[in-house]
C-alpha cells in the first residue's frame, strides 16, 4: 500500500493518501487489533468495507510513526478519535484510496471521492439554488464534487450531528481549478464561521477536500 500523496500542511498537521493494493490479511498483519476491533471488521460483510476500515488504520499508524497500539474509536457522533490523546484526526476512503489527516493542535476534516457523473442527479439535495447558480458549480461535475468534498470535510471538522449540508454549509463563489481553495460559511450552534477548504483533483479522477482550523 504505497503513499501516493503526502503533504505537511503546517508544523503540526499532515495529510496523506494511500492506494489500497493489499488483501485484508496483509492489512491485518500491519495492525495490533483488539477484540472489539476484530468484531467491527467481522460485521463488515462487504469485502471493500473491511479494506477501507483497515486501510485508514494502517495509514494512520504509518503517519503517527509508532510501534505502540493505536486505540482509534468513534464517538457518539461517529467522529473518529484517539483514546488518551489530544491529536485530532479525520479519515476518509473511496474505492481504491484511503485518506487521513492528523493535527496536534487543530480540528481537521477530510473527504475523498471517486468522480462520477451521477452526482448531477442529487445536486439539489446538498446544494442551494444560490450555490447551483454559480457557473463553476451548476452542471459542472468537477465543481459539484469540489462542493460535496468541501461540505463533507467541514461536516467532519465540526464532528457533531445536526449540521445539514444544504441548510447550514454554504459555498462562496470560487474559481474552479485542478487544485485550489474556497471559502465556506458554516452556521454553527455558536454562530456563523467562515472556513477555508482546500481541494485537488487526482490524475485518476478522485476529488479530495480538507479543512484545518
Amino acid at each position: 500500500m504505497p503513499i501516493v500523496f503526502n503533504k505537511r500542511i503546517d508544523d503540526e498537521t499532515i495529510l496523506a493518501v494511500w492506494k489500497i493494493e493489499e488483501t485484508e490479511e496483509q492489512l491485518l498483519s500491519s495492525l495490533q487489533l483488539k477484540q472489539h476491533e476484530l468484531d467491527v471488521i467481522a460485521s463488515l460483510s462487504n469485502g471493500k468495507r473491511a479494506l477501507h476500515w483497515l486501510s485508514t488504520r494502517v495509514l494512520l499508524r504509518t503517519m503517527l510513526n509508532t510501534a505502540d497500539y493505536i486505540d482509534c474509536r468513534m464517538d457518539e457522533h461517529g467522529k473518529p478519535y484517539l483514546v488518551n490523546s489530544t491529536t485530532h484526526i479525520s479519515l476518509s476512503h473511496s474505492y481504491d484510496y484511503a485518506a487521513v489527516i492528523v493535527s496536534k493542535n487543530k480540528k481537521v476534516g477530510v473527504d475523498i471521492e471517486l468522480i462520477k457523473h451521477k452526482i448531477k442527479s442529487i445536486k439539489h439535495k446538498f446544494l442551494s439554488d444560490v450555490e447551483l447558480a454559480q457557473k463553476q458549480i451548476g452542471d459542472n461535475t468537477n465543481g459539484l464534487y469540489v462542493s460535496w468534498c468541501a461540505k463533507e470535510a467541514v461536516y467532519k471538522w465540526h464532528g457533531k450531528k445536526g449540521l445539514e449540508f444544504k441548510q447550514h454549509i454554504h459555498i462562496k463563489p470560487f474559481k474552479l481549478k485542478g487544485e485550489g481553495s474556497l471559502q465556506v460559511l458554516v452556521e454553527l450552534p455558536e454562530g456563523l464561521r467562515e472556513l477555508e477548504v482546500n481541494y485537488f483533483k487526482t490524475k485518476d479522477d478522485y476529488m479530495l477536500g480538507y479543512v484545518v482550523a
